[in-house]
């Protein structure tokens, strides 16, 4: 459930800062040059004894993290080139033990960004090696489907919260069956590596479950025994993030027009008619989340509803409609996207993508998983 609430929340200021980093970072890149035009700006505007060193210091330790090795030496040379300059300028003012001092100190600095350098660079060259892991991991677990699916039109697409990383506990699945096009969006409790182990069985569970079983009702009921497994096996939900909402929703391959869609305690989805017009499915019978018959248990009931031609399904995870502006106020999608809608199911989504962003300032808190479906109208068969 959704709080309201102004102030400024941690997904306020998060908002706030991501807002501001890119700004930041490229200050951040120049200031290795500022410090060097400061350090000479200061030899000459300051009396004989003053010293530039710190200034001259700073610059390759700055540009040691942030820059590539050419330009971290390129920088630890111009600043013992400056300090040396500046111990000749000011020769007649300091004694000579003075100015071989502040040389070899803006050279050791020099010598000790170059080593910061290269271990940070060998520190990136491992995070890319485990990103690419990463990476492959999502394609097995989240495999991108294709764009036409039983004759619909499909999109999909993760959005992590972090920058580096490339899969969580959100999860989506298309399946071509021979009831019909099924498919499934969830979201996992809780994070790290626990949350991706329980998306993986939900995912499995439902591609074997969309194949052999005859209604919604009865893959629901397969997810929720595979959970159960998982968690009896593991001893007990303490150990394993077995509380999933998810949304699974079936199209049969007929010409009527109908939709199913089973709500797990799961964000509802939007139906998006050919003019536009959204509105929300919301779930007959509020249902809990997978993973918990355990406190309370009734018969699943899938919702039908008309899916005519041209029509989209949206789909996706609380990544969404929990993003927050610095204000405190949660992103509407059914709001924010009444009359910008398109009939791409792949301009849906990066529309979407790009309005939570600059709803949050930069990004969302949260992990998004986006599934879009779309029946072609007339024509576009």
């Amino acid at each position: 459930m959704r709080r309201r609430g102004g102030g400024r929340t941690g997904e306020g200021e998060q908002a706030y800062w991501a807002r501001w980093a890119p700004f930041g970072r490229r200050v951040a890149r120049w200031l290795p040059v500022l410090l060097l035009a400061g350090g000479v700006a200061f030899e000459f505007g300051m009396p004989a004894g003053s010293s530039a060193a710190p200034f001259l210091s700073a610059a390759p330790l700055v540009a040691a993290p942030l820059h590539s090795p050419r330009v971290t030496a390129v920088t630890a040379v111009v600043a013992v080139g400056c300090a040396t300059w500046a111990a000749v300028l000011h020769g007649d003012g300091q004694s000579a033990g003075e100015s071989s001092t502040e040389v070899v100190t803006v050279l050791v600095v020099a010598v000790l960004a170059l080593g910061i350098n290269w271990l940070v660079r060998r520190t990136d060259d491992r995070l890319a090696s485990v990103r690419d892991v990463a990476e492959a991991a999502q394609r097995a677990v989240l495999p991108t489907p294709g764009r036409r699916v039983g004759g619909l039109m499909v999109a999909a697409r993760y959005v992590a919260a972090r920058a580096d990383a490339r899969i969580g506990g959100d999860l989506y699945a298309v399946q071509d069956t021979r009831h019909g096009v099924r498919l499934v969006v969830g979201d996992v409790r809780g994070k790290g590596l626990d949350a991706v182990e329980a998306a993986v069985i939900v995912v499995g569970a439902f591609r074997e479950a969309a194949e052999q079983e005859a209604s919604l009702e009865a893959v629901a009921g397969r997810l929720e025994r595979a959970l159960q497994r998982e968690g009896r096996r593991r001893e007990g939900l303490d150990q394993f993030e077995g509380f999933t909402t998810a949304v699974l929703a079936e199209i049969p391959s007929d010409e009527h027009g109908t939709l199913r869609v089973l709500n797990r305690g799961h964000p509802a989805p939007l139906l998006i008619s050919p003019t536009g017009g959204l509105c929300e499915v919301e779930p007959a019978v509020p249902a809990l989340p997978l993973g918990m018959s355990e406190v309370a248990g009734w018969p699943d009931r899938a919702d039908e509803t008309e899916f005519p031609a041209g029509s989209t399904l949206l789909l996706f995870t609380d990544g969404v409609t929990e993003a927050r502006n610095e204000k405190g106020e949660f992103y509407e999608p059914e709001t924010r996207l009444r009359g910008r809608c398109s009939p791409d199911p792949e301009v849906l989504l990066e529309t979407l993508v790009a309005d939570v962003a600059r709803h949050a300032g930069g990004g969302p808190a949260d992990d998004m998983a986006l599934l879009a479906v779309r029946r072609p109208g007339e024509g576009e068969g």
